[in-house]
């Protein structure tokens, strides 16, 4: 439990220095080159600093590749996130990877995408990194908002909220980044069914992969830099939620039922997948198990597995799909 009191040491500092620069002018010299006058935030006190500078958790881009057949070293329950991207061959992206760089910047199948992993809110999404302003590449600005991924473009410096991909701060403020269908999954299950699928080879960075270090997270009293209002209706705080659009299902319900069909979605649950933030091994995680999402003709939906406090963040009116 020792990250967790380095946390909470981090969180103390990071709520004083958030109630006492309240303002943009707090960032103005770190961020030279972002337009602060251009913002959709409302309080400036609810961005603060995670504890990284900028780009002190790297970004990837351009990774290298191997067969999944021939891949060792990873554990079969461990997350993956799973591209597939029309004819071009399935990615696997390692949470083992992303829980220490958090944002990839990669091509396939002639898109250029970002696969972001927030290991706070456990938001794992996917997006076409295309804009009307050009294709962007994006790094970690090391600051959170209701405990989630800020993350810039390189281009013009412009801070994006990762949970919703939104530019709130800086040129592009407003702009919206589409978001394109990828899940998580058990390393097993894309081995098994892509065996010679492609699955991104170990970044040449001095990291332990493989280790949580964010050990105990998802089973603690409450989210790390978080001081918004809780979920309703009794659901914790750090329960996982698949969130598609303005909906949430809690994912205890969907482990009940297997499979929910409603809102013109499918939902399917299966065992296999252990949590990235339980165990101090990625590998030795409880089973929390992984879904699929999707629509009336069988397509991949775009979602997130994300916390119950982010959606109710970023969603305040959003509509929880609870059971009947």
């Amino acid at each position: 439990m020792r990250i967790l009191a380095v946390l909470l040491a981090v969180l103390l500092a990071a709520l004083l220095a958030g109630a006492l620069h309240a303002s943009p002018d707090f960032w103005r010299n770190e961020w030279p080159e972002t337009n602060f006058d251009k913002t959709s935030v409302a309080n400036w006190g609810e961005i603060l600093s995670g504890g990284p500078p900028k780009d002190g958790i790297p970004a990837l881009s351009d990774p290298s590749f191997v067969r999944a057949s021939g891949k060792r070293g990873i554990d079969q329950r461990e997350p993956v996130i799973t591209v597939e991207i029309g004819g071009a061959e399935p990615r696997a992206y390692p949470i083992r990877y992303l829980i220490w760089h958090e944002i990839v910047n990669d091509r396939v199948g002639g898109i250029p995408i970002a696969v972001t992993y927030c290991p706070l809110c456990n938001s794992a999404i996917t997006f076409d990194r295309r804009t009307r302003h050009g294709v962007l590449n994006f790094g970690v600005s090391g600051k959170l908002r209701h405990s989630d991924m800020v993350m810039y473009d390189r281009e013009t410096q412009s801070w994006w909220q990762q949970a919703v991909g939104e530019a709130i701060v800086g040129d592009l403020t407003g702009t919206q980044l589409k978001t394109l269908p990828a899940w998580m999954e058990s390393w097993d299950e894309f081995r098994t069914r892509n065996p010679e699928g492609l699955v991104m080879a170990e970044p040449r960075h001095n990291r332990d992969y493989g280790r949580n270090p964010y050990r105990g997270y998802d089973t603690s009293r409450r989210p790390f830099l978080y001081s918004g209002e809780m979920p309703p209706h009794g659901i914790n705080p750090l329960e996982r939620v698949v969130r598609v659009g303005n909906k949430a299902w809690p994912m205890s319900r969907l482990a009940r039922a297997g499979v929910v069909k409603e809102a013109g979605v499918t939902i399917s649950w299966t065992e296999g997948q252990a949590s990235a933030l339980d165990s101090g091994r990625i590998g030795k995680g409880r089973d929390v198990g992984s879904i699929r999402v999707k629509d009336g003709q069988g397509r991949d939906v775009s979602h997130d597995v994300m916390f119950a406090f982010a959606f109710h963040a970023f969603w305040p009116e959003g509509r929880w799909m609870l059971a009947n």
